[in-house]
């Protein structure tokens, strides 16, 4: 009995299964071709607008050209300054050949009017990983008075020393306006940087820091 059940399991097992027609007869994957940037839009013109503010008003005056070759004739971004608004404008065109150009042209601009230089802002047209943090003083330590002079004079160091070590150790570019600090940069190093200048503001020696970055530059060396 056991036999010819086995027998029965070995033949239906041994019929092949039959392919399915409704599969045969399915018709070919369209290709499509990938949407241009004003496609993606429905034709619409997508705008920024940056402000400029009064003290970066001169020194934009000086680079225009800097920033608008790259911007118009590289990016395909059209751009031009409202001077009635003080601001400048950027918008697609029909020839732009991606969306994302808009956003990295409008944080090109963005860091120049923070401070950073055309040089050092024009790699967040060619680099997709590059970021710009923002902080205040305030926000890593409440300080007033001298006590708040001090440790502006700690992050710069004599001569802007303290701040190119860092720069050169963390490959970024910081910017210390007042109490703001602006750092350019990937994630990974802007966070080292950061790190080091918190270091400072909460009143670390400029000797201590310099030997914790060594080491944590050496790690991220080691791992990439």
């Amino acid at each position: 009995m056991q036999s010819n059940e086995a027998l029965v399991s070995m033949e239906v097992e041994a019929v092949p299964s039959e392919p399915s027609s409704a599969s045969a007869s399915l018709p070919p994957k369209p290709i499509f071709e990938p949407l241009k940037a004003h496609e993606m839009s429905d034709g619409r013109v997508q705008f920024r607008k940056v402000s400029v503010r009064p003290h970066r008003y001169s020194p934009l005056k000086k680079v225009w050209m800097d920033i608008y070759t790259p911007v118009y004739e590289q990016m395909k971004i059209d751009i031009h300054m409202n001077l009635k608004g003080r601001k400048v404008e950027l918008k697609t065109r029909a020839d732009t050949p991606d969306v994302s150009n808009l956003q990295k042209c409008s944080d090109f601009v963005q860091a120049f009017m923070l401070g950073f230089d055309v040089i050092d802002a024009i790699a967040l047209l060619r680099m997709d990983e590059l970021y710009v943090e923002s902080f205040e003083i305030k926000d890593v330590k409440t300080l007033r008075g001298e006590h708040l002079s001090r440790a502006i004079g700690r992050l710069s160091g004599k001569g802007g020393k303290t701040k190119f070590a860092i720069e050169n150790a963390t490959k970024t570019r910081i910017v210390i306006a007042d109490t703001k600090i602006h750092i350019l940069g990937s994630f990974a190093n802007i966070k080292v940087a950061r790190d080091s200048l918190c270091s400072l503001i909460l009143g670390s020696p400029a000797g201590k820091v310099y030997s914790k970055l060594r080491a944590v530059t050496a790690r991220l060396a080691e791992r990439f």
